[in-house]
């Protein structure tokens, strides 16, 4: 999958499990489903997920890790990838705005994705196959990028990989039924009847739109005006979410929790968000009893490798390298809410226990994780 900050990676089994605790527990709507990890780990478990989210890149990794099924469509779509990996490059769009006005691929990799995806819009293809197709672009462009895993900047000097050339490979999607949405959260929330929620709302300043405006405008195919080093979409100047905004985010919520259609939520919210963690057990209180578990963790791969400018250039330090996430639990009895817990945390255990036997550990792997309530 493609470099995500927020990206619940490891988090995953962790929720997985907190969902499963709950009493009913087979329709699932993930309501800010971003790369989709959550929900294709859910529905790997044997759910039936629903997942949502507004922007078009983020819709269409649901869409093929949720929607499509692959006992449907795995033949068709690796014969279609195997078509356009043969595709001649031809520069375009993307190649000049995200290869020459601005340096997040290599020219020659940029002229094979503009060929790509040219391809794919001449095709007329089924909503699944589209978006299995888009994702394996998506994703190979991801591995040959030169950035530190947002795309507010580029890296002033060319990351190793982006020399690799780019090579399509097939999304691993899984067989079974699940469904994609592209609506606003509460309008989401106010149409999907489901058992549990999964609520992972954004929780700073930094909008995903701006975070992955390549890949917004690469789905979308709109070609649109861009602007600023970072050569993004002009519609990133007037997009503006409640969950961005401090001042606003409360309210946001709050439209979230009052139109959500489930009996039973789990709510991930950050240590670095602009809401307290008594300040959400405020807001949850209003749905139910409400349990917390916070798992510490690394940050995400950017605090890792820096801070930079909008031009590239490696400035300032980073502040701290660890954060907490918290998982919120949510029901209409103590009880319920309870065992949600206990089992997040014999999860952590578990994958704390795994991890100190495991000598080996490949690069990046996640070494240590706490619970604590």
């Amino acid at each position: 999958m493609i470099k995500y900050i927020g990206s619940k990676r490891v988090l995953v089994p962790h929720i997985v499990r907190a969902v499963s605790a709950f009493p009913e527990s087979g329709r699932i709507l993930d309501l800010f489903s971003g790369t989709s990890r959550v929900a294709r780990g859910l529905k790997e478990s044997g759910r039936y997920v629903i997942a949502n989210d507004h922007l078009a890149y983020a819709a269409t990794l649901a869409r093929c890790y949720v929607q499509a099924d692959a006992e449907r469509w795995r033949a068709q779509a690796a014969s279609l990838i195997a078509e356009l990996a043969e595709v001649e490059p031809a520069p375009g769009y993307f190649t000049k705005a995200f290869c020459e006005d601005a340096r997040y691929f290599q020219p020659h990799n940029g002229a094979r994705v503009d060929a790509i995806r040219e391809k794919i819009a001449t095709l007329l293809l089924p909503p699944e196959l589209e978006a299995i197709a888009l994702v394996s672009l998506m994703e190979a462009a991801d591995r040959v990028d030169s950035t530190t895993g947002v795309q507010m900047a580029y890296l002033k000097q060319w990351a190793p990989r982006a020399f690799n050339d780019l090579e399509l490979r097939m999304p691993a999607i899984l067989p079974g039924p699940g469904e994609s949405l592209c609506l606003d959260a509460v309008e989401a929330a106010s149409q999907v009847e489901a058992d549990v929620a999964y609520i992972d709302p954004p929780y700073n300043q930094h909008s995903y739109m701006g975070n992955y405006h390549v890949w917004e405008s690469l789905v979308r195919w709109d070609k649109p005006a861009t602007y600023g080093i970072a050569n993004k979409r002009v519609q990133c100047r007037e997009y503006k979410s409640d969950f961005n905004s401090k001042r606003r985010i409360r309210q946001g919520l709050e439209a979230v929790l009052d139109a959500v259609r489930c009996p039973h939520l789990v709510v991930s919210f950050n240590n670095e968000g602009h809401l307290e963690r008594d300040e959400m057990v405020g807001l949850l209180e209003r749905r139910g009893q409400v349990g917390v578990v916070a798992v510490d963790f690394k940050r995400y791969v950017g605090a890792q490798i820096g801070i930079y400018s909008p031009n590239g250039e490696k400035v300032g330090r980073v502040s701290h390298l660890r954060n907490k996430e918290y998982l919120f639990v949510v029901s209409a009895r103590q009880a319920s809410v309870a065992v949600v817990c206990e089992a997040i945390e014999a999860s952590i255990e578990e994958a704390a226990l795994a991890s100190l036997r495991s000598k080996g550990k490949r690069k990046g792997h996640e070494p240590e994780r706490r619970a604590e309530r």
